[in-house]
């Protein structure tokens, strides 16, 4: 090892492949990052997020000043202690973390450090800011460290010069950053940091690829202009740069759709002021709100206003079903090569139609590979490989998880919150929100919109309260004054845009409430329809309910139930990614637009509510809370068509409890009411005053015309002024009471978590384990061994399970155990183990079985 440090001075190295034990120097990877950073500041609309951020016009004089910053991001690494991670072992002095060393760098207080040129940045007022958010590239704050920590860190190591190599770095500085010398970056305020600190984190990412930034071991004093070309032609490459995709025509209609008129709620969207920046759609479930939505991208994107769209929806299977459709939009409204969407779920690598898998050493195969020269990936598949990259795609659908993250004291969530600052960002089902979620989702957008972004909420089902939250309303509406809101109608927070409505977009709904709400009712009702021609759809609150009366009416009559090649089956969320995929095509395929299949039952649970296109003849449904209710009944006679003899008119059965309403305070059934023991409230649908309310309302309203109702119907079942009525008439004030206890817990815990940009530059994190994006029981990723195959004759590879399946917390970690399968044309199944309980999966989807 003494030979080998004497030979000749060992340069800083920045990055280093242990494959190929080849390095960067750290003056070069400082010089990506930078130019990276730089660059992306070039691009029209991350310069107006960064100018809105600093509330001001940022000059390119200033932007070189903070470039200059992103090129000392790693300057830690000149450290010995860090430097001798890479060398032959024993090392003389023990290896530490780069960005602590950073920070003990910075206490050094040498008058010739960085050659001498550390004394332009030192000048700059509130340099301990910028100092603290170049510390933070790795995705989350770290505080500076005592002052015992590290004090060997710098101690000088025979064949290692680091005061050599930090002038080298400085005299880079000055020759490549020459505005230090009389400029400075803008005054910070926290956005502004906060923005910036996101937009390093991004470019820390970009410009340590390896294939993008081949490594160079020798400092190269003119590096730097390579630097800038290669960081040039990768944010193309990648899709940071949208210059190359271009819309096919102009933002009208016809780019959209290939229907002749929008609808009343497409045209009402296209005539919104590009300047509001928060617009919240209400409008019935079938009015084209995701169509409105493509239009309102298309619009801001050609006037520049936006680069990309993300779409946040409740659900992955949502978000899957939600891809392939943008997608194919895409096709239409951009000019080859358009881009290709990306499916924001963690695992599931999917752009465009392609789809990946993970390979040793971060690499990703593509299935398309071989389209490719030599293998390679195209390089615009990046930001689906990684999901901390996916709010960096141009186009992407995902959870409305993945943008919550940007709102959290998460690790990498300044990074998701200034990639995300350049697209419109459309939340679905919004009212679908909880306490906890709510409050998160509207900090995310906060931070979203104070650098100048775009949103667009949507919702068929929201109430005034929920709206007024949304658009930071803080004055009261009383029940009269809610009832007569308009309805559709696009809210902005100056003003309402009614959309205009027509007889023809109404239609009436017999609502007929039956008393009970066993399996034996449901089947009965289901079996007696279809068996007259009717394509029936029956929502169950529960997988028990669901997979219960699914076997009652295979049992009674097999021939008239739903099938997936061959194998009758049912629709929920037990089942494996691959064959819920499989399943939501032959649903809408059976249940769709333009299908002649009649005399059919389909069976399943909340996931028949969202995103799947579908039109049954009847509906028959369990008891929901209100707003619930009318997205299952937005799946009933969703199109004007031929209706079976008997079923012209919508009839939609809701399945109510046989006993008081009280008691489901304590005892929850079929997923209302309270299932928490003690004094605690938890379940599916817990407010019992609104689920009081949505009874009464169908008992006094059989017939209910929709859309015109649907503001009545969300503000007689949601708004506190009527719902005080069924609190008293059922004796409820002492578990509303809970309600609210349990409503102003979750806001305040919320609040704990989130990561507001309106507030200063956090010293440090909480721990990332202890915050999550939905409150409830977590549900655990099972993986399968290769080669297993389904009860559709598919092979999957995952399914998820809830925690509360397992008997031990370790059981989670456990290797599956496969035990017996059993396969026939029409039925096939097969069990496992996880730990020690065993699972039996089969068309009926997941189900724990006894020990």
């Amino acid at each position: 090892m003494k030979h080998l440090l004497e030979s000749s001075p060992i340069p800083a190295w920045g990055k280093y492949d242990d494959k190929t034990r080849t390095q960067h120097h750290l003056a070069h990877h400082g010089a990506d990052v930078a130019a990276v950073f730089i660059t992306l500041l070039t691009f029209p609309t991350f310069r107006n997020r960064a100018e809105q951020a600093a509330r001001k016009s940022v000059s390119d004089e200033e932007i070189e000043c903070l470039g200059a910053l992103a090129f000392l991001h790693d300057i830690g690494k000149i450290a010995p202690s860090f430097q001798v991670k890479n060398w032959p072992k024993p090392h003389p002095i023990m290896p530490r973390g780069h960005i602590k060393c950073g920070w003990k760098w910075t206490e050094l207080n040498s008058v010739d450090a960085l050659g001498g040129n550390a004394c332009y940045l030192a000048a700059w007022p509130e340099i301990e800011k910028w100092l603290h958010l170049l510390f933070s590239h790795h995705g989350r704050p770290v505080p500076r460290p005592s002052e015992s920590w590290g004090q060997d860190s710098f101690n000088n190591i025979e064949g290692y010069n680091w005061k050599a190599e930090e002038t080298l770095i400085g005299n880079a500085l000055i020759n490549w950053f020459p505005s230090i010398r009389e400029h400075q970056p803008p005054n910070p305020n926290p956005v502004f940091e906060h923005f910036i600190a996101g937009l390093l984190q991004l470019a820390d990412w970009i410009g340590s690829d390896q294939d993008e930034f081949p490594y160079i071991k020798t400092f190269d004093t003119n590096y730097w202009h390579s630097a800038t070309g290669k960081a040039q032609k990768c944010l193309v490459e990648i899709g940071l740069n949208t210059k190359t995709k271009r819309l096919a025509s102009c933002a009208n209609w016809s780019l959209v759709s290939n229907h002749s008129y929008p609808h009343p709620v497409q045209e009402t969207i296209s005539k919104i002021p590009l300047e509001d920046k928060l617009l919240i759609l209400e409008a019935e479930t079938g009015s084209g709100k995701t169509e409105a939505a493509l239009w309102r991208f298309a619009i801001l994107y050609e006037a520049g206003y936006v680069d990309g769209l993300y779409f946040a929806v409740p659900t992955r299977a949502a978000a899957r079903q939600l891809q392939w459709r943008i997608n194919q939009a895409m096709k239409r409204m951009f000019v080859a090569p358009h881009p290709e969407v990306v499916l924001a779920i963690p695992g599931q690598i999917l752009m465009g139609e392609s789809k990946g898998v993970h390979l040793p050493n971060f690499k990703v195969l593509w299935d398309d590979a071989d389209e490719f020269e030599n293998h390679k990936r195209p390089p615009s598949r990046w930001a689906s490989e990684n999901a901390t990259r996916f709010l960096a795609a141009q186009i992407a659908v995902g959870t409305v998880d993945q943008m919550m993250m940007s709102g959290l004291q998460v690790k990498n969530a300044h990074l998701r919150g200034s990639a995300l600052s350049r697209s419109l960002v459309v939340v679905d089902e919004v009212h679908a929100s909880d306490t906890w979620m709510t409050h998160i989702i509207h900090n995310a957008l906060g931070n979203h919109i104070s650098t100048g972004g775009f949103a667009l909420l949507m919702s068929a089902t929201l109430g005034s309260t929920a709206r007024k939250t949304w658009l930071n309303d803080t004055s009261a509406t009383s029940f009269a004054e809610a009832q007569n809101d308009s309805y559709p109608v696009v809210w902005t927070n100056k003003n309402i845009f009614p959309v205009r409505q027509s007889s023809k977009s109404q239609k009436d709904v017999l609502i007929n409430k039956v008393g009970e709400w066993s399996g034996e009712v449901a089947a009965q009702l289901a079996i007696s329809a279809a068996s007259k021609g009717a394509r029936v759809l029956v929502i169950r609150n529960t997988v028990l309910r669901a997979q219960e009366t699914f076997s009652l009416c295979c049992e009674q009559a097999p021939e008239l139930v739903f099938d997936l090649k061959g194998v009758k089956t049912l629709h929920h969320s037990r089942f494996a990614a691959e064959d819920r995929y499989w399943l939501d095509k032959r649903v809408e395929e059976v249940f769709g637009k333009s299908s002649c299949i009649s005399g059919v039952i389909l069976v399943g649970t909340q996931t028949l509510e969202q995103s799947l296109d579908i039109d049954a003849d009847l509906l028959i449904t369990d008891l929901c809370p209100m707003d619930v209710l009318l997205q299952r009944i937005g799946r009933l006679h969703r199109h004007k068509k031929t209706r079976p003899h008997g079923f012209q008119q919508a009839v939609c059965n809701v399945l109510c409890p046989d006993q008081e309403l009280s008691i489901l305070t304590e005892n929850g059934e079929n997923g209302l009411g309270n299932y928490a023991p003690g004094g605690n409230v938890s379940g599916v649908y817990i407010n019992i005053p609104c689920i009081a309310a949505t009874i009464d309302a169908i008992e006094k309203y059989p017939n209910w015309r929709i859309p015109e109702m649907n503001r009545y119907l969300v503000e007689y079942a949601t708004h506190m002024e009527n719902l005080d009525q069924f609190v008293e008439r059922y004796g409820l004030e002492e578990f509303s009471n809970r309600l609210v206890g349990k409503t102003i817990a979750e806001e305040m815990g919320a609040k704990t978590v989130m990561l507001d940009w309106e507030k200063e530059f956090p010293m440090q994190f909480l721990k990332d384990e202890a915050i999550r994006t939905r409150l409830g029981l977590k549900k655990v990723i099972v993986d399968f061994p290769n080669n297993t195959q389904g009860p559709f004759h598919e092979e999957i590879h995952t399914i998820s399970l809830p925690q509360y399946y397992l008997q031990e917390s370790d059981d989670i970690d456990s290797e599956i155990e496969l035990l017996s399968t059993r396969s026939s044309p029409d039925k096939r199944y097969f069990e496992f183990k996880l730990g020690k309980n065993c699972f039996r999966y089969s068309s009926l989807g997941l189900e724990k079985m006894d020990n």
